[in-house]
């Protein structure tokens, strides 16, 4: 907890539990349960992870916030957590009965890494219906059963076994949201170009810089980026640094002056300046809102 009461992020890095294989975990919720208390990590704290987090439900209500968008997760439903986002369960675990898949970055297969599947951008809880929602559910089952009981196999086809159902499983997962536009399929450009600013947002928030280590123009990665997401270049930086301001100021105790210099700002009235321009109120204030602590 922080000196306001607020309970601090967590950042969770992926670490195989004692038994499983490396790079993939299938649980129960009360599977969850344990392994967060073997890991000694509160699972209704706000969680930073660096893995994959998919979440099914089969009966009853979770409550579930992701970046700061507050989801209803009812029978059926699908929701892909990436890694990075701040997560955090709302309600009480042991209400629902569901599926919960952890994933290494870079588990997945082959055919899920050249879709890009894994990248692009989430949105809200899936409910699939009629035959979409019955090929989940019988891949969710192969995978469960698989992941349980390995049949023997070697290690190593284990594993690979695992990866393909598991591949299978998010490539019907993200054909629910319809096929990929044609500036998002081919779109290699965007592609380096977001890499870069996820890896580089607290150094530089300025586009000539990307543009310079990836030897393309502004105009060029301004147009890329357009195509892709419907902003510009700057936009786009300027939304990943104004996220991860949100995420600092809500679930952590930093000082807004703190987070700004965490974000590469010179100081602190410029990253007030930049802040309140996007958002319309200051660091201290949106915290205040969005604690519940405002007067």
């Amino acid at each position: 907890m922080d000196r306001n009461g607020q309970p601090e992020l967590t950042d969770v890095p992926y670490t195989s539990s004692v038994g499983a294989p490396p790079g993939v975990e299938v649980l129960d919720f009360p599977g969850l349960l344990a392994r967060a208390a073997g890991h000694g990590v509160d699972p209704y704290s706000p969680i930073r992870a660096a893995f994959h987090e998919l979440i099914a439900v089969r009966s009853g209500v979770l409550e579930y916030s992701l970046d700061f968008t507050e989801h209803r997760l009812d029978e059926g439903s699908w929701l892909w957590a990436r890694p990075g986002q701040v997560h955090q369960f709302r309600s009480d675990l042991a209400a629902a009965e569901g599926v919960v898949i952890l994933i290494r970055p870079g588990f997945l297969g082959p055919a899920a890494l050249t879709a890009d599947i894994a990248h692009r951008p989430p949105q809200g809880p899936l409910i699939p219906e009629g035959a979409a929602g019955d090929a989940l559910s019988t891949l969710l089952a192969l995978l469960a059963g698989e992941y349980r009981r390995p049949a023997n196999l070697p290690p190593d086809v284990h594993i690979e076994v695992l990866r393909h159902l598991l591949t299978a499983l998010v490539l019907r997962l993200a054909h629910l949201r319809g096929p990929r536009s044609d500036a998002e399929t081919g779109n290699e450009v965007f592609r380096r170009f977001r890499r870069a600013v996820e890896d580089g947002y607290p150094r530089s928030h300025r586009v000539e810089d990307y543009a310079r280590d990836l030897r393309y123009s502004v105009r060029t990665l301004t147009r890329a980026t357009r195509a892709a997401t419907g902003r510009g270049a700057k936009r786009f930086i300027d939304d990943r640094v104004l996220l991860e301001a949100k995420r600092l100021l809500v679930h952590t105790d930093l000082s807004a002056t703190a987070v700004g210099e965490r974000l590469g700002f010179p100081d602190a009235t410029v990253f007030t300046k930049f802040f309140r321009l996007r958002v319309g109120e200051t660091p201290t204030a949106f915290r205040d809102t969005a604690r519940g602590t405002r007067p």
